[in-house]
């Protein structure tokens, strides 16, 4: 004998869940709108970045039955729908904005244009500096047989794939757009990479789960990292009112040449200097001039060494 139809009293729970969005939404000084959605949505970037993807690598990352002959038609056609949907989000990112520096519908439109265009043109450059983190793992990796197999299965690959992409919707203004997708990457990868981190070419990240990237981190060229390295924050500046300063300068910089092990923590506005190379679980807090080889054993000396004279 079937049971009667369970009581969930809706009517109860939606009316507790409006209540709830109402007093996030005063708090946060929000007015009611009766519009659409009012955010970028992290389903439609998913698709936009996994259409940028198969156009930037199209006989690999593009679809299976894709044939060399039809590259270009497949090129445009993915960049004419992925870009019309970037559009699409790029006004939502800005219209959400203008809350605070408001701006008429029409100079909206006008820089979401400009930033889709813009964004469009700078592909070829991301695909030229793609190809050499590409480069850059297969020649690291003695286990890479081929670059094919680097491209299709290297998780640090994908994530640098979308932290190139990221990083240029950052410099164009839509900060939102390109934290998410650089959060898809993250949520795939295990890898951080917030898509403010400035990085040079031929960059490889081996094995990759754990590392984390800060905003304002800055990364030459032919730098190399391992799992769980942390390039972070070492302390967060705060106002007079105690709240935290948006923006500044608070993460390494790693000059070129540059071979971090698995996990090192490396924190704060440190430089790194050309050519060193950081051991495997070493605490950094200071800078290290080019040439450096810093482990655990040489650290434990300093320390011992800094103790004697006090």
């Amino acid at each position: 004998m079937l049971s009667a139809q369970p009581n969930w009293d809706l009517d109860r729970v939606v009316a507790g869940l409006r209540e709830a969005r109402d007093t996030w939404r005063s708090a946060q000084r929000r007015g009611r709108d009766f519009g659409g959605r009012e955010l970028p949505s992290r389903s439609a970037l998913n698709e936009i970045a996994a259409a940028l993807c198969g156009a930037l690598f199209p006989m690999r990352l593009g679809p299976a039955d894709l044939r060399q002959e039809s590259e270009d038609f497949y090129v445009g056609h993915t960049l004419d729908a992925a870009l019309n949907s970037l559009l699409a989000q790029v006004r939502l990112e800005l219209k959400y904005a203008a809350r605070e520096a408001p701006s008429s519908p029409t100079e909206l439109e006008l820089r979401a244009v400009e930033i889709v265009r813009s964004f469009a043109s700078l592909l070829p450059a991301v695909r030229r500096l793609l190809d050499t983190d590409v480069t850059a793992a297969f020649n690291g990796d003695p286990a890479a047989r081929t670059v094919d197999e680097v491209l299709l299965c290297y998780p640090g690959v994908l994530a640098v794939i979308h932290h190139r992409l990221a990083h240029q919707l950052y410099r164009l203004g839509v900060p939102l757009i390109a934290r998410i997708v650089s959060e898809i990457a993250h949520s795939e990868t295990g890898i951080d990479i917030h898509p403010g981190a400035t990085i040079g070419e031929s960059f490889f990240i081996d094995h990759g789960t754990g590392v984390v990237i800060g905003e304002t981190a800055v990364i030459g060229n032919r730098v190399r990292l391992y799992q769980a390295v942390t390039l972070g924050a070492k302390r967060f500046e705060q106002d007079a009112d105690g709240n935290l300063l948006k923006g500044a300068p608070r993460h390494p910089v790693v000059e070129d040449d540059v071979v971090i092990y698995a996990g090192a923590t490396i924190l704060g506005r440190i430089t790194i200097g050309k050519g060193s190379s950081i051991g495997g679980n070493i605490w950094l807090t200071r800078s290290v001039p080019p040439g450096s080889h810093v482990t655990q054993a040489n650290t434990r000396q300093e320390v011992i060494n800094d103790g004697a004279g006090i």
